[in-house]
């Protein structure tokens, strides 16, 4: 923390204009032994916070770059500390040059994710905040990218220190009343705590119903297309990705491998799965890529099955049916352009025949009729994915989504202690057995906005950002 740290906060690629950023307690004076201005009278450690100076970098007296130089004064920086951001252009050459002269005159590179850890270090994010700025920096779609600016702007934080306060309260509480019992009571008090950790623990399982969709937001929806060998399956996702990336024959088998795809969806990710035609067969390597498509589907968040409309339905096709059991599922009646064989009446009919006999008024599974070939009923298809997953549409102004591993695995231990003070007050434990399980709690949210981490897990989180960030 005393050293001070300098890196490319841009790709290092050419481009109109790269940074190089500078962050610590000397990094005026590095400035300072570098930059002279067009006149080369001014120094820039007078200049005012938030100001921008155009002049030169100089490498003792050769000029190495043309710059704009960004001057931004602790504490009101993102990192708290002195910071300088120098705009060079942007080829590769010249921004080394540019780092190497700040490391020359007193500066050190910068490790992965330094200036956002010195910026948690220093209380301007909390470590929610900065985790969501790796996030941020990673969104692949619309709805992660609003979710990681809902956490950078603090709704996590906001959340978790509601919940830590009241319980802070009660274990305050039951401290002072065992400290000095002549004057605070605690007869009758399990009884309001219960209600109170029953509140608290309902906030924290609807933190956690979250999570799925958090989790399907920053990773993306998977989604495995499954049919019979030239159902389509594989011009479907042609279509969807908007290249051709899976080889599409009239041969029966062509798909044998498990072929996986990330497209956008209505700003929603979906990581793409085409599999091999389901279907009963002695080649040994079909067989194989069979195998791995079932399997596929036993994982997938969204199954497509994908029928052949312009083809009687078969034992494969039965096959299919009962592999959508217990998932969520969209049936596409392919080959629109054709004449019709399959329509909606016979899946439903063979669905109630094979699949589940107690259904006789239909079945859970959208139906939609679409055309690879044509390139139509996709705009269905889009609507129902949002309708089955989001309910049409996601807001991130009131509600917090849980996207991170880290903090649904804290929000799990939390739920288990509230539940542990819960069987103490069922048992009528003595209240010191509330304390203890309450202060796990409290622990547990802390570390999510890290109030309670050691140093390992603080180095570990921000070795995954990209150096300069």
């Amino acid at each position: 923390m005393a050293d001070t740290i300098a890196a490319v906060a841009t790709a290092m690629s050419a481009s109109g204009i790269g940074i190089v950023r500078i962050s610590g307690e000397d990094c005026m004076d590095v400035i300072h032994r570098i930059y002279r201005s067009k006149g080369g009278t001014f120094d820039i450690r007078t200049a005012d916070s938030h100001t921008i100076h155009y002049g030169y970098i100089y490498d003792g007296e050769e000029i190495v770059d043309e710059v704009l130089v960004m001057i931004m004064k602790a504490p009101r920086t993102f990192t708290g500390e002195n910071t300088v951001e120098i705009d060079c252009h942007g080829g590769v050459y010249a921004m080394r040059r540019v780092l190497e002269t700040v490391v020359k005159n007193g500066a050190r590179i910068a490790e992965p994710g330094e200036f956002t850890k010195r910026a948690f270090l220093n209380g301007r994010l909390d470590l929610s905040q900065a985790e969501a700025v790796i996030d941020v920096i990673q969104s692949q779609n619309s709805y992660a990218l609003k979710s990681s600016i809902s956490q950078l702007k603090g709704s996590v934080k906001t959340t978790i220190e509601e919940l830590r306060s009241r319980i802070l309260y009660h274990i305050a509480y039951i401290e002072s009343a065992l400290d000095d019992p002549e004057h605070i009571s605690l007869d009758g008090y399990s009884s309001q705590l219960r209600v109170d950790v029953e509140e608290e623990l309902a906030r924290v399982e609807r933190l956690l119903a979250t999570a799925s969709d958090g989790k399907m937001i920053k990773e993306g929806i998977k989604t495995v297309i499954l049919g019979k060998p030239n159902a389509g399956k594989s011009s479907l996702l042609n279509l969807l990705v908007g290249e051709n990336k899976a080889i599409v024959t009239d041969i029966a088998g062509t798909t044998r491998d498990i072929l996986e795809e990330y497209i956008n969806l209505s700003g929603i990710s979906l990581r793409i799965v085409d599999t091999a035609g389901i279907r009963a067969t002695d080649d040994v390597v079909e067989k194989i890529g069979v195998g791995r498509a079932k399997d596929s589907a036993k994982d997938a968040d969204l199954i497509l099955y994908v029928v052949d409309s312009s083809t009687s339905l078969d034992e494969n096709d039965v096959e299919i049916m009962q592999l959508l059991k217990g998932k969520k599922a969209i049936i596409l009646l392919n080959k629109a352009d054709l004449p019709s064989v399959v329509n909606v009446e016979t899946i439903v009919h063979n669905f109630v025949d094979n699949v589940d006999n107690s259904k006789n008024d239909g079945i859970e599974y959208p139906i939609v009729a679409i055309s690879a070939k044509e390139e139509t009923g996709m705009e269905e298809l889009e609507e129902q994915i949002k309708q089955m997953f989001f309910h049409g549409e996601l807001t991130f102004n009131n509600e917090v989504y849980i996207t991170n591993a880290r903090h649904k695995a804290a929000l799990e231990e939390t739920k288990n202690s509230l539940n542990q003070v819960l069987g103490s007050i069922d048992l009528d434990m003595p209240e010191d057995f509330y304390s203890i399980d309450l202060m796990n709690a409290y622990k547990e949210l802390g570390s999510i906005i890290g109030e309670e981490v050691g140093e390992d897990l603080v180095n570990e989180i921000f070795s995954k950002f990209c150096t300069g960030k």
